[in-house]
């Protein structure tokens, strides 16, 4: 695995963005997979450690969190950069076509992206998104986004993420412990936040409301898989069901005792979006 760098130019000037590249970097079959909301692409490492038996993986940092750039203008931050940021890493894999892993806010971007005509994503997996959010789920990530932090030590940033991100499911010791190496910026003082730009919390401020992207939805046309927490708020059972039945009809699986959203860490996730991609 490589940690590499690639400039991209938003409305107020350029910005970098980090990805780790796993694979053969000639390897023309790719994979993209692009975390939630307020997380960062080191969360993919199981599942780019198995895919990349196959495919070149890349596993970017959106625009403000992990270790690409933060933005000087906060209004910047949003999907049409977001979608800007990805098609340039697209291009720079150099791939006529590209697989396509969304785990929420990354399975918004891989939806919209696929949604245009020509796109280049021929496999799509979206994570626990759906193109219905409800506003009570979106107001329930408005109460912890964006607060991230002094905390004191590594200890009580790990124990923050495991209360904020209990929905993930049953995961290790290890596996938190992971979570929270790649998730903490140490401050000037020597205290400890969350590896991302609290102002990305700008896009939840105000009442919230059920998002509907119904349309984008129905435009997608490739093989799609989505995964679902049995117990997500955020992708509801009635939503995901409409899912199978219009746009590209895709399939859908669930997985019990976990919410919003299924990590992609442990052997049966792994295994089916491997299926699915081809592994």
């Amino acid at each position: 695995m490589q940690i590499q760098t690639l400039p991209c130019l938003g409305p107020h000037g350029f910005h970098r963005i980090r990805y780790a590249e796993w694979g053969d970097a000639a390897n023309p079959d790719v994979v993209i997979c692009v975390h939630g909301l307020t997380r960062n692409g080191r969360d993919f490492d199981d599942l780019a450690r198995t895919l990349a038996r196959r495919h070149r993986v890349l596993c970017p940092d959106v625009v403000g969190r992990g270790l690409s750039d933060w933005l000087s203008y906060a209004q910047d931050y949003g999907y049409p950069l977001y979608l800007s940021d990805m098609a340039a890493l697209i291009a720079r894999s150099g791939a006529e076509r590209v697989r396509w892993v969304g785990t929420s806010m990354g399975g918004l971007i891989g939806m919209m992206l696929a949604a245009q005509p020509d796109s280049p994503i021929e496999r799509l997996v979206i994570n626990d998104v759906g193109p219905l959010i409800p506003g009570a789920a979106l107001e329930r990530l408005a109460g912890y986004v964006g607060r991230t932090g002094p905390f004191a030590d590594a200890h009580e940033l790990e124990r923050h993420l495991r209360t904020v991100h209990a929905p993930f499911g049953p995961l290790s010791d290890a596996q938190w412990s992971h979570l929270a190496h790649h998730s903490t910026r140490r401050n000037q003082d020597g205290s400890l936040s969350l590896a991302y730009d609290p102002a990305i919390a700008q896009a939840l401020s105000g009442p919230a409301q059920d998002v509907v992207l119904w349309p984008l939805w129905d435009a997608v046309r490739c093989p799609t898989l989505v995964l679902r927490g049995a117990d997500s708020d955020l992708l509801r059972a009635d939503t995901a069901q409409e899912m199978t039945r219009r746009g590209p009809r895709a399939r859908l699986l669930d997985f019990a005792a976990v919410g919003h959203a299924p990590a992609l860490m442990d052997e049966d996730q792994i295994g089916a979006v491997a299926e699915f991609l081809g592994i």
